[in-house]
């Protein structure tokens, strides 16, 4: 029986992934006992307990929060680098040192807070994806050679194992089910709210919830490789980098840092050159201090960026660095591939023309290109291979095989040379039925099939016409997309121009270039980079990766894309849905405005404390409780984007689209 829909919630429970406790953080427990002190300090000062005892407890209150901070800014000076960290522990050693031991224990414990809430800040992003580890369970059964059952391990699971997953459990490694049926519940993977039947051939994920039936499944994927895994690599890869923003603040923080150290000495000896005395002079150069320190700014990008890299991970783009997040919504034009990439990528082998010329009947010709065409790894080739198998027709052993992206593949099959190729790259200048070749051509052409050219020993012997079906979310994703950059996205193909404009026109594509090799891919994305345009180029294959290092953004397809195309991408679209590549762009921009937002409040607090400190007399607990307020303020708005809400708001902003997987 299925998983009711009463079942969910314990589901859902289950597979929340689980946050580290906030004690085990040592920035935590600093902060919670630099916080205990201050107050047994404060208390005994009210309490007008003797000065030695409350001034030993605010001092230890400095060692405890203080001490970690105060150490990196050491190992840092040894660097030749100053920390604004170390900016504030002088501060507030500076207070100690004119009788302000009160306030300088409120800042040490103030930015211990922050940088408490900080740490908080990083793990939560980090928990929200290494706790889809916590999915995938430990242990499997696996049905060995003899068709016996053993418990083992999951991470000692190989590709081709055979494992049983019995009902209520959950499935212990990627894979397809051989035999049993049925409802798995997804939701950790894919988001899908209710269970999906499996039966045989079906695909099913690690860490996924069997339902009441149970199923044996072939294991697909070494554990390290697991869709789970996988997501998790690219996020801990993606948060090891830095946005363009970023790098920018970090190159000009060490500048600002030394101007501020600078003003504050200036702040301090100018006045007493003059006559002024010395305390208050020193408490206004230390409040300086304090508040132009630009630990806010610091704060306002990578928080934002690294949430939204986390929220695009747990809904299957991985996003693979930080520059990347932040250039994803800079796009102004989406170029898409067409097989594999708006389409499903399954073609299949709809009819079969036999040319005058052929001495082969229909099934011999299919039994070649099917050979032929076995160590392809091109839909099309599949599909030529599948309609073989499907009619049961023997397979012969191809040798000296050769592929051409864009092209086609050639090989030596038995005693002939096999070639099944696109009709624009056969060249048919000897061959006296060219005109029966293009006829055929054009004939399936007209009718949306994608053409291929058949020839055995340089004889065009039969014309093949296959179909491949759109995906169901290309026209919300498309329709998407044009709202979110004022333009309908382009489509780049190596298929015949009537196959692609047929296509295009059901989903409101009207910029269609077709019949493109892979250079000429690359030029059309230059063409529209030269226009002015930051292309985002959706791709799936081998002949999609040189446009993809062209482009300013790329995105692949993780299902159906190749190797070379997985790798040359700069983020992957895990489950190949469309519909998650206008939530990533809308995602990546709201980032944008994030970090925008966080760098005006930033410098809006460092510019009215530093004008108050200037022109007036600002008191220090104020522009402690002024400047971390503000670095509190940056690092939780950035951690917004870690909200489910964060994926799909700004696509429903601007198209009343559902676009939330």
């Amino acid at each position: 029986m299925p998983t009711t829909t009463a079942d969910a919630p314990l589901i859902r429970r289950a597979q929340r992934p689980r946050r580290t406790p906030a004690f085990s953080l040592p920035e935590v427990r600093w902060a919670v006992a630099a916080t205990a002190l201050f107050a047994a300090g404060l208390v005994a000062q009210i309490a007008g307990a003797p000065a030695w005892m409350y001034w030993a407890l605010y001092l230890a209150c400095y060692v405890t929060g203080g001490w970690e901070p105060a150490w990196a800014g050491i190992q840092a000076l040894r660097e030749k680098t100053l920390d604004v960290d170390l900016l504030m522990i002088v501060a507030a050693i500076g207070a100690a040192a004119i009788g302000q031991v009160l306030d300088g224990a409120l800042l040490i414990v103030i930015f211990a807070t922050s940088g408490a809430l900080e740490a908080l800040a990083t793990r939560r992003t980090e928990d929200s994806v290494k706790g889809l580890l916590d999915l995938a369970p430990t242990q499997a059964t696996r049905v060995t050679a003899g068709g016996d059952e053993e418990r083992i391990e999951t991470s000692l699971l190989s590709v081709g194992d055979e494992i049983i997953v019995r009902p209520g459990e959950r499935i212990g490694a990627d894979g397809t089910v051989l035999d049993g049926a049925s409802d798995v519940d997804q939701a950790s993977i894919t988001g899908e709210p209710l269970p999906v039947a499996k039966t045989a051939g079906d695909e099913v994920f690690a860490g996924t919830h069997n339902g009441s039936g149970a199923v044996r499944v072939r294991v697909a994927r070494n554990p390290s490789e697991t869709v789970i895994a996988r997501i998790v690599t690219m996020v801990e890869e993606a948060s090891a980098t830095k946005a363009k923003t970023q790098l920018f603040i970090e190159k000009i923080e060490q500048r600002y840092s030394v101007g501020v150290v600078v003003a504050t000495l200036a702040l301090f000896f100018i006045p007493l050159t003059v006559g002024a005395a010395l305390q208050p002079t020193l408490l206004r150069a230390m409040t300086f201090m304090i508040v132009a320190s630009p630990c806010a700014v610091v704060l306002a990008t990578m928080p934002p960026i690294l949430s939204a890299i986390a929220n695009a991970g747990r809904h299957g783009v991985l996003v693979k660095s930080a520059v990347v997040m932040e250039q994803l919504g800079a796009a102004t034009v989406v170029a898409f591939d067409k097989t594999g990439t708006l389409t499903e990528g399954t073609p299949v082998l709809t009819e079969i023309r036999v040319l005058p010329a052929s001495h082969l009947d229909e099934n011999d010709i299919l039994s070649f290109a099917a050979s032929a065409e076995l160590p392809s790894q091109h839909p099309l080739g599949r599909a030529i291979a599948a309609a073989a198998r499907q009619r049961e027709i023997a397979l012969r052993h191809a040798v000296d095989f050769h592929s051409v992206a864009g092209a086609g593949v050639s090989a030596l099959v038995g005693d002939h040379r096999v070639a099944v190729s696109s009709p624009p790259r056969t060249d048919h200048t000897q061959n006296p039925l060219s005109i029966e070749v293009t006829t055929a051509v054009s004939e399936l052409e007209s009718i949306g099939r994608t053409a291929v050219v058949v020839t055995v020993d340089d004889i065009a012997v039969a014309v093949f016409g296959l179909d491949d079906r759109l995906r169901t979310d290309a026209h919300t994703a498309v329709t998407a997309l044009t709202a979110l950059t004022g333009r309908a996205p382009t489509m780049l193909t190596g298929d015949n121009e009537r196959a692609a404009t047929q296509l295009a026109a059901t989903i409101a594509i009207t910029d269609v270039r077709a019949g493109l090799l892979p250079q000429d891919k690359v030029d059309a994305v230059r063409e529209l980079e030269q226009g002015g345009h930051h292309v985002l180029l959706v791709g799936d294959g081998v002949n999609d990766a040189p446009a993809m290092a062209a482009a300013g953004t790329s995105l692949a397809m993780g299902r159906a894309g190749s190797d070379l195309a997985l790798d040359t991408a700069d983020a992957v679209v895990l489950r190949d849905e469309l519909s998650a590549i206008p939530a990533v762009v809308a995602l990546s921009r709201r980032a944008r405005r994030v970090v925008v937002a966080n760098l005006v409040i930033a410098a809006t607090f460092i510019s009215a404390l530093v004008l108050w400190d200037l022109i007036g007399t600002l008191p220090l607990p104020l522009a402690v409780a002024g400047h971390e307020g503000s670095t509190i303020i940056v690092a939780l708005n950035g951690l917004r984007l870690l909200r489910d809400a964060a994926w799909s708001s700004g696509v429903h902003q601007k198209t009343n689209v559902v676009t939330r997987l």
